[in-house]
């Protein structure tokens, strides 16, 4: 393993901070995979998880060579195949009012630009030519403050990455996934090894997300130049929810990183690990678009009693929560809109403030701390193209 330290632009004079990544296996070597753990830093379930794989591919990594290869020996990383993980180097918050994980560049114009006429019928030299362009396209982006100097950090360790996984948690939630509806076929077992228990699906979320800014312009390069230009979608983005912020636990990060390193497994990244695509469990969801959800916001302040846990299947009119006015007594019901299954859920004091997320048709849900599912003509409708 290298340990690798990437210095930030100073906030204040006298004032470092850096972003720490660690690199497994040989890079440029092979297919190239990015995790990325806790970029809000109050979101401590992936920094766990985290932990847990470092300790399972240092351990694979540090394996006498004898013994790769043996039946039932666990699992290694590839030397030639690059895992990299990346830890944020905390809260920076103060006086920037911008989301850590939002506001990453839009790539593919200046990349359509970069690698006009150098294309051909070659789907792997195209990837080459495409992915050389991205690393340009994140080396000239400015870098002017603290937050643009991480931006720029972590844009650049997983722009040219095959996958990347942003590890990240909800207020209160099950376990759920966001990305595309290009990266979610590659995707799926991923979905099965973690036991997701919602996808949600959107080409453009809002907000130029981590995960979308890598992903994307794939797939709008691909539609750009047609196919007789064949590019495949090169890069698999998701950003994954690990449950609540207070599901902080061994066990659960223990089987989290397992799965993942299950998943890197069946991607050809780590060697003699479980493989078998066939034997994996069923998805526990299907995929459902993030257009079929809108928030649920309290009325009014006061306090929020929930009636309904998430991951409960719930119908149109069903009581998601009760607002209670502690002053007057007054007592309001939150109702679930569609037939979502509640995903999250938060307390809120103050009215306006989202309460909680449900969304998504049969077992799928919608994204945010704070949806629920349109009606089922509206949501139906928004499932299809």
């Amino acid at each position: 393993m290298l340990t690798i330290q990437h210095p930030l632009l100073p906030a204040v004079p006298g004032t470092t901070r850096s972003l720490t990544s660690l690199h497994y296996g040989t890079p440029g070597s092979g297919p190239k995979v990015l995790i990325q753990a806790s970029l809000h830093a109050d979101e401590v379930p992936g920094m766990l998880v985290a932990h847990h794989l470092r300790q399972r591919l240092g351990a694979l990594e540090s394996r006498p060579p004898a013994r790769r290869g043996g039946a039932g020996a666990g699992g290694q990383p590839d030397r030639h195949r690059p895992v990299d993980a990346a830890q944020p180097p905390g809260p920076l918050r103060a006086g920037q009012w911008r989301e850590l994980n939002r506001a990453y560049a839009d790539l593919a114009p200046a990349v359509a630009e970069a690698v006009r006429g150098q294309l051909g019928a070659d789907a792997a030299a195209n990837v080459a030519r495409v992915r050389a362009a991205l690393r340009a396209a994140v080396a000239a982006l400015p870098a002017a403050s603290e937050l643009q100097s991480l931006r720029k950090a972590l844009f650049g360790l997983a722009v040219d990455a095959d996958v990347v996984l942003d590890l990240h948690c909800d207020g209160e939630g099950v376990l759920h996934f966001y990305t595309t509806p290009d990266c979610w076929p590659g995707l799926q077992p991923l979905a099965r090894c973690m036991g997701a228990q919602a996808v949600l699906l959107a080409e453009q979320s809002g907000g130029e997300p981590f995960d979308e800014a890598l992903s994307m312009p794939w797939a709008l390069l691909a539609r750009q130049f047609g196919p007789a230009t064949p590019l495949p979608q090169a890069c698999l983005a998701v950003t994954i929810e690990l449950r609540g912020e207070a599901d902080v636990a061994h066990p659960l990060a223990a089987q989290d990183a397992a799965a993942i390193e299950q998943f890197l497994a069946l991607r050809g990244l780590v060697a003699d690990a479980p493989s078998d695509a066939a034997a994996l469990p069923p998805l526990r969801c299907e995929a459902t678009p993030l257009a079929g959800s809108m928030p649920l916001v309290a009325p009014h302040g006061g306090v929020i009693v929930f009636v309904r846990a998430p991951g409960e299947r719930v119908t149109a009119g069903d009581t998601i929560a009760e607002l209670i006015d502690p002053f007057t007594g007054a007592l309001t019901p939150q109702d679930a809109g569609g037939r979502p299954v509640l995903r999250a859920r938060e307390p809120a004091l103050r009215g306006g403030r989202h309460v909680g997320g449900q969304g998504g048709r049969g077992p799928g849900a919608a994204r945010g701390r704070a949806a629920v599912a349109l009606s089922t003509a509206c949501e139906d409708a928004a499932s299809h193209p």
